[in-house]
């Protein structure tokens, strides 16, 4: 029996829209169906903490607590084997708690632990000594945010990792012990992953113990959770207690020291006799649609990295009000219309943009057009902004 999903429908597209409009009606029955009015106070906390060497209390076998640490950031072996339904390659396992000799001698060709590492980060052989290594930067972050947010009788949790369920379940509880006094106070806790920055997963010790996939991923040693519940219930008490928190160790800017591997754009160019925003493939002449048709429009255009057009659209479908006047109806960011970017062969330096709306049922009848916006680079010029349009065609 195979555990790798797919999606709902063969065409990705598709499979995207009808998954994206089922959470999208869950969320509005959701929203309609809400009894509870959130009331009282906001307020926050916030603090850096360094997870690669914070003292912990934990509780003793027998009673009482012990003082243990974290560790720098390691990845283990089963890290690479993969989750059930995504899994890795070569012979990496889940479960691996001893390693393998062939891989610690690639291992240590990029860094080989410390001994002090192996020994805090047992019972997880270290596959990447990700906490250790510094070239060309650090490979794994030691200074992460933690954050709780109230919002009345709402409590977000706001942590840099994945939680397991179990070790989501744990925080929850500890954090709403110290924010209710063990009162059966009717408190919402709820956790916010991957909020701030990213740093693998976050597992309890009994998980971490047995080495799958989410465990060998736990960066910061057996104690990750502990770490977390300790911190945690330092910022719910000073929340309750309206007092301030230490902000902690600020986080290195790496900005200027990161590589990219993608080469920039070297040229862009159009056939002889041709500008960027020609339509090479127009709609036909007098051409009439219905809902649910397919308009496609292909342009001459360019590489899209010269502009990102982040506050802007690469494609707007317009409609004529009046004699002369054309409105935006749908543009990029609509899931009716697509924006697909192609070069006619590998190392070219042309490019097309080929515009697909799909007509909404919702679509107002009445005369369209599609337009298309890039940007150009000359050899030895500047970055050069164009936009192109579609024969006007009816929608009836």
């Amino acid at each position: 029996m195979s555990c790798s999903l797919h999606g709902s429908y063969p065409d990705e597209f598709e499979s995207t829209r009808i998954i994206g409009e089922r959470q999208f009606r869950k969320a509005v029955e959701l929203f309609n169906n809400a009894t509870e009015e959130l009331t009282g106070e906001i307020d926050y906390r916030h603090a850096y903490l360094d997870f690669s060497q914070l003292d912990v209390m934990v509780p003793k076998q027998g009673g009482g607590t012990e003082a243990v640490k974290t560790c720098p950031a390691a990845m283990g072996f089963a890290f690479a084997a993969g989750t059930t339904d995504g899994p890795g390659a070569f012979d990496f396992k889940q479960g691996d708690d001893k390693g393998n000799a062939f891989w610690k001698l690639v291992r240590n060709m990029l860094k080989s632990p410390t001994k002090e590492q192996v020994a805090c980060q047992q019972p997880k052989p270290v596959l990447l000594d990700t906490g250790e290594m510094t070239l060309p930067y650090q490979w794994a972050p030691s200074i992460l945010p933690i954050q709780i947010l109230r919002v009345g009788q709402l409590v977000i949790l706001s942590v840099p990792g994945e939680f397991t369920t179990m070790a989501g379940r744990r925080l929850r509880d500890a954090v709403k012990q110290v924010l209710t006094g063990g009162k059966n106070e009717k408190l919402h806790v709820v956790i916010a992953g991957l909020t701030n920055t990213y740093s693998q997963y976050i597992t309890t010790f009994e998980e971490y113990e047995i080495q799958r996939y989410e465990g060998a991923s736990t960066l910061y040693g057996p104690h990750t959770l502990s770490a977390y519940i300790q911190e945690f219930k330092k910022l719910a008490g000073a929340l309750i207690r309206d007092q301030p928190v230490e902000p902690g160790p600020q986080p290195p800017d790496m900005l200027s020291k990161q590589i990219s591997m993608l080469t920039p754009v070297f040229m862009d160019t159009t056939p002889l006799g041709t500008h960027f925003g020609d339509c090479s493939t127009d709609v036909p002449k007098n051409a009439t649609y219905k809902r649910g048709d397919m308009v496609s429009v292909v342009f001459l255009s360019a590489c899209p990295r010269n502009d990102l057009m982040t506050e802007g659209t690469f494609a707007v479908v317009e409609i004529l009000q009046g004699m002369d006047t054309w409105v935006p109806a749908y543009d990029d960011d609509d899931f009716c219309l697509r924006f697909i970017w192609s070069r006619p062969a590998k190392l070219s330096a042309r490019s097309h943009a080929t515009i697909e709306w799909r007509i909404p049922q919702s679509a107002t009848p009445g005369v369209y057009r599609i337009r298309h916006f890039g940007a150009a680079k000359a050899l030895f010029g500047s970055v050069r902004h164009f936009t192109g349009s579609s024969s006007a065609f009816v929608v009836a």
